[in-house]
């Protein structure tokens, strides 16, 4: 999934150490909001240091998030969590939902063929077929 919008806030770094691996690790939580009539909010994480410099996102810019969206459990309660792969700088394009035809296209681009005229004067049956 993606969201083009603006970076409010850049929220402190957290890191530590894998009880399981004894790696370090590090994310870093961001807050976009997506305009509109009604703006959204929305907090997505990146994980890995090497990502959070690449991505180097800094308050204010607008930006696309690609991220995946995935639950987990814990001590019976269920978290969601919004986990960006990619951020690409700028605002993406957005696509057009549909063109009207313009005044000056060509008749056949006219959505439906123009009327047949019936085969026999005085034919009854003005079914096509």
């Amino acid at each position: 999934m993606d969201l083009t919008g603006k970076i409010i806030a850049v929220l402190p770094a957290n890191s530590g150490v894998s009880s399981r691996t004894g790696n370090p690790w590090m994310s870093q939580e961001y807050v976009i909001e997506v305009p509109g009539q009604y703006p959204r909010k929305c907090v997505f994480r990146i994980f890995g240091e090497d990502r959070i410099k690449q991505f180097n996102i800094q308050n204010g810019e607008e930006v696309t998030v690609s991220f995946d969206i995935d639950a987990h459990e814990y001590n019976g309660r269920w978290f969601n969590e919004i986990r960006a792969y990619n951020v690409a700088r700028g605002a993406a394009p957005a696509a057009a939902p549909y063109a009207a035809p313009q005044a000056d296209a060509p008749q056949s681009a006219t959505p439906f063929p123009p009327a047949q005229e019936s085969a026999g004067e005085g034919s009854a049956d003005d079914l096509p077929f």
